[in-house]
């Protein structure tokens, strides 16, 4: 279906048009960049530290082995602070005006157990743009007992999904550290968006496999080789700090797109969607918790998804400012705005619609 699906607006409308013009217009009056200042830098080495700082610690052996658990769930923490506020908006080429910044801060990815390559291609391309649409956005591919879009495969166990769901949401990064990466590259390679984003599927293939020996010697063969920690220790918090990133980033991803009001249209025989790209991704996409600002701040205002989707390549320091803009042209066009007050009013909504898609085709479509 790549290729294939387009957004046609009818009636045509100039949304996205206008919108744009007044969120460059604040950019240019108020003579302030798109991307990131100083703020990112900062922002950089605190969530750095906070992953770095305790591996160091676990590494001088000088803790208790029962004690490092609480390392690595700092580090877990540090993992998704670094996915979501570091990496993210780099791979984005939000980071910086500078692509070499760009390229060097996305590449932290690698600490986290991740590929690049791929993620670009699943997030930037695949996510971005096709946005709730089952079988394009692999966000919302069925899961191992996990149904995530009310077009899925309906299974028996589904319909308890939303009391088992969030452990398998700690499982996520641990996956994708093993083998998720493989799977998407032979997947892309096969269907020619390897080769269409500009990677040959052997010598990424190499890469991928370098870069998952780097991983593993690191997080685990270097706690091995130079501390008194047995390999069980050191097992059981290399998997403590997996299902604490897993968590973390798997529910703050899922509040945006999997709660209530949210579409999932699919395209009709001839391949076609019938609404414009940007008034798609206002169907499709939540704000959450938008005056909580030390989530914002964690999270790195993934809580302002509607904003991100529309300018992904804004940096997300700015978002608070452009969100009205957004929200002020969207009621203007008669477009819903989706948001809600607070996180936990999100969580409700998910959990709600993860029971829901998990007990028959309720979602409107």
């Amino acid at each position: 279906m790549k290729g294939k699906v387009k957004f046609v607006e009818t009636p045509r409308t100039d949304f996205f048009k206008v919108l744009r013009g007044r969120v460059n217009a604040y950019f240019d009056q108020n003579n302030i960049a798109r991307t990131g200042d100083y703020r990112m830098v900062l922002k950089s080495v605190a969530m750095l530290t906070m992953y770095l700082a305790p591996f160091a610690l676990v590494l001088t052996g000088w803790l208790p082995a029962w004690a490092t658990l609480l390392c690595w769930v700092m580090m877990g923490l540090g993992v998704a602070g670094v996915g979501m506020s570091v990496m993210h908006d780099a791979n984005h080429g939000a980071y910086s005006s500078n692509p070499v910044v760009n390229n060097i801060m996305g590449r932290t990815i690698y600490l986290l157990g991740g590929s690049r390559f791929t993620w670009k291609i699943q997030h930037n391309i695949l996510h971005h743009t096709y946005t709730n649409i089952y079988g394009l956005d692999e966000d919302i591919h069925d899961k191992p007992i996990l149904r995530l879009s009310p077009h899925g495969r309906l299974g028996f166990l589904h319909r308890y999904q939303h009391i088992y769901g969030f452990l398998l949401y700690g499982l996520a990064t641990l996956g994708w550290s093993l083998n998720k990466d493989f799977v998407q590259l032979i997947r892309y390679s096969k269907n020619g968006l390897t080769q269409g984003s500009g990677g040959d599927p052997r010598v990424e293939m190499y890469k991928l496999i370098a870069s998952k020996v780097f991983y593993y010697m690191l997080l685990m063969g270097l706690p091995l080789l130079i501390t008194g920690y047995g390999f069980g220790w050191i097992f059981l918090g290399f998997l403590v700090m997996h299902f604490t990133s897993g968590l973390v980033l798997t529910t703050i991803f899922q509040l945006a797109h999997l709660v209530e009001d949210m579409e999932h249209p699919q395209p009709g025989e001839d391949g076609i969607i019938e609404n414009g790209w940007a008034i798609h991704q206002l169907q499709t996409t939540s704000n959450f918790a938008k005056k909580n600002k030390i989530l914002s701040w964690y999270v790195g205002g993934l809580n302002y998804q509607v904003e991100h989707h529309l300018f992904h390549n804004i940096c997300h320091i700015h978002y608070s400012k452009i969100a009205p803009i957004v929200k002020q042209t969207a009621e203007e066009y008669g477009i819903a705005y989706h948001e809600m007050d607070t996180f936990w009013q999100a969580l409700a909504s998910h959990w709600r619609i993860l029971r829901q898609i998990g007990q028959d085709n309720l979602v409107t479509s």
